[in-house]
């Protein structure tokens, strides 16, 4: 009755009915041919019926088919806070008993309401991004900035769960910033971009205490620091001009003139303004004299403070010339403003400014490496559940084991960038409450721009390789996840890219008199001889003290050219401090007693990651790569004409 055809190579065969010569689905031939055998022409004839729906059927449009097998389960993550383990493990070993406590409940429930209820709204922000309204219908100029509501909603949840807050009440003393950005650090991935300006908004707050928290900007503080949505504030931070970025000192033509009240007028354009709908910003400006000439360089810049719009909503003499066409972070307004008088207050002292926006800089530094560290755990969270989910060669993906060797490798990194950022959070915590050592406010300096860079690189090569593991689907723009991977490649950009803060790292060095670099080396090797004498972390103990050997050699040898050295040096030397920090945090974790569970599998363990090159700048010494001539050679690969 049929010729069947069961290709070899493929599970869902078909076969060729006799009657109509079309082909039918293997499991369908079965059925009517067992149908058809001995039968009567009324059953011939309810035989002959079944074949045509089922023909019908095959020849129906896909979308309209009943084929659920062909669909894949969505990959999804729950509470972030319960499902992150290293996390939990981490506040278990370091946290006062009853701070854990009163901690845990509010992690806990926060998870809750970023699953339920946060989670929608990061995805509205990104349907919806803001809209640039120049004129009205009447040709009125009104420069409004339209979001939507979703957006406007994240920053009242911001203030409900004291996101800003929380650092400054200090409620747990030295561990209320730790708190704080554990809670930042799970919101990064729901957030819909609004991560970006509360890093300012604590920035400012930040800049704010460290001026002691004058009269005129009492206000001020207390609506960046409100828990009630109806009093918050978030605030920007305007230093990016047309002729520089992070070269503030020659970039900066903004001109303050100073007015009979004692305030100012702002005269300049800022470039990129991001979160340009904030209710207050902080701003560098050059002050004119009475003749109208301003100090070039740094020690002319003064830092201040400025209401974006006046009580009746109007912009403050600041015109929007258009939003940024972005790559990612879409869901955040980032605009050219022209400021034509802005009424500003200085609050720094005058040319003073970059010395006071410093603090600003490192706090809206360490909010990034929050993100790095948030989005590495949300790709991986996403992988591994896909994992558990897709089936591909006959078996799950989680029984593949290369697939689950190139997740381990993420999770070693992700793993390692965390305890890195979480031993920055305590430095600062302990900063903020006047409990740091000197050793502890160096490390501070030199570790903030460190991990900075590392983490921002890592966070976009984590994304990239977490992408993959969806297959095509990784590729799709409405599964969501093309914008973790747009909204991660900033990070490297933001607050400095990669070289400008390796070059900070070495100015850290020359500013302390090397104070940094004795702080980073007495540090590590402390935390090695603790661990030491535990057996499973000894090749790990070993390799790190070999990397550290390398280091110092590198320094010593840079000698008469240190200079050019250093300067060609500094991103292989920075990703040295990064590498040889974390490993000392990994094989430090233990010593409280209950970290080593964690990282007890082979996978996972120190190890690993001490297996990677912990000092490539002594790799690339080595191989000549800052020898004299080296730049020269640099040059004339990039600009200069090669030859076979």
């Amino acid at each position: 009755m049929f010729a069947c055809r069961l290709p070899w190579w493929r599970s869902s065969a078909t076969c060729k009915s006799w009657q109509s010569g079309h082909f039918l689905p293997w499991d369908k031939c079965q059925m009517l041919g067992i149908k058809g055998i001995n039968k009567t022409v009324g059953q011939e004839q309810q035989v002959i019926m079944q074949e045509k729906q089922m023909l019908e059927d095959v020849e129906m449009p896909l979308a309209r088919r009943e084929m659920e097998t062909l669909f894949q389960e969505q990959p999804k993550t729950g509470n972030r806070y319960l499902e992150d383990t290293l996390l939990r493990s981490y506040l278990k070993t370091h946290l006062p008993p009853k701070v854990l406590e009163k901690v845990h409940q509010d992690l806990e429930r926060f998870g809750n309401r970023l699953q339920t209820k946060i989670q929608p709204l990061s995805w509205e922000c990104e349907l919806n991004p803001p809209v640039f309204q120049q004129y009205d219908a009447w040709g009125r100029r009104v420069d409004h900035i339209h979001t939507c509501s979703a957006w406007r909603r994240m920053k009242e949840i911001s203030a409900e769960e004291g996101l800003i807050a929380e650092a400054y009440e200090r409620r747990y003393s030295n561990w209320s910033r730790l708190y704080q950005a554990v809670k930042l650090y799970l919101f990064s991935g729901s957030s819909g971009g609004f991560n970006c300006p509360l890093a300012m908004t604590d920035g400012a707050a930040k800049v704010i205490e460290s001026l002691g928290i004058p009269g005129s900007l009492k206000n001020a503080f207390d609506h960046l620091t409100s828990r009630d949505p109806e009093k918050f504030w978030t605030s920007g931070q305007w230093m990016t001009e047309r002729r520089g970025g992070s070269d503030v000192a020659n970039g900066t033509e903004t001109v303050a003139r100073k007015q009979p009240d004692g305030t100012y007028r702002l005269y300049g354009f800022k470039w990129f303004t991001s979160a340009a709908d904030s209710d207050v910003t902080l701003t560098l400006a050059r002050i004119a004299d009475a003749e109208g000439q301003c100090t070039q360089g740094s020690r002319g810049l003064s830092l201040f403070f400025l209401r974006v719009r006046d009580e009746e909503g109007k912009l403050n003499n600041i015109q929007v010339q258009r939003l940024k066409n972005k790559l990612g972070t879409r869901q955040m307004a980032t605009a050219e403003l022209w400021l034509q008088g802005a009424r500003a207050e200085l609050i720094s002292a005058e040319g003073c400014g970059v010395a006071a926006i410093s603090n600003m800089l490192n706090i809206t530094r360490i909010h990034n490496i929050i993100g790095a560290v948030a989005s590495m755990r949300g790709m991986i969270s996403l992988s591994r559940d896909y994992a558990r989910k897709r089936v591909a060669f006959g078996k799950l993906l989680k029984d593949h084991p290369l697939h689950v060797q190139t997740i381990a490798r993420l999770e070693v990194q992700v793993r390692g960038a965390f305890l890195l950022m979480m031993e920055i959070i305590r430095l600062l915590g302990l900063a903020e409450t006047n409990l740091a050592s000197e050793q502890d406010r160096l490390l501070l300096r030199l570790l903030t721009p460190v991990a900075k860079l590392y983490t921002g690189k890592q966070a976009s090569a984590v994304a990239l390789e977490a992408m993959e593991s969806f297959g095509g689907q990784g590729y799709m723009e409405d599964t969501g996840l093309p914008v973790i991977l747009r909204d991660t490649l900033v990070l490297s950009i933001w607050e400095g890219t990669t070289n400008i803060l390796s070059l900070d790292v070495l100015r850290s060095l020359d500013k302390s008199q090397g104070q940094v670099m004795a702080a980073f080396l007495s540090t590590v090797q402390k935390k090695l001889e603790l661990a030491s004498s535990i057996e499973e972390l000894s090749p790990a103990v070993q390799r790190t003290r070999e990397a550290i050997r390398s280091l110092r050699q590198f320094m010593e040898v840079a000698g008469s050219e240190r200079a050019l050295t250093m300067e060609l040096a500094a991103r292989d030397f920075s990703y040295s401090l990064a590498r040889i920090y974390t490993g000392r945090a990994k094989t430090g974790i233990i010593e409280s007693g209950n970290g080593w569970q964690g990282w007890h599998r082979p996978s996972l363990s120190p190890s690993r990651w001490c297996n990677q090159e912990l000092c490539p700048v002594a790799a690339e010494s080595a191989r000549g790569s800052y020898r004299g001539g080296a730049a020269l050679q640099d040059s004339a690969l990039v600009f200069g004409h090669s030859r076979l």
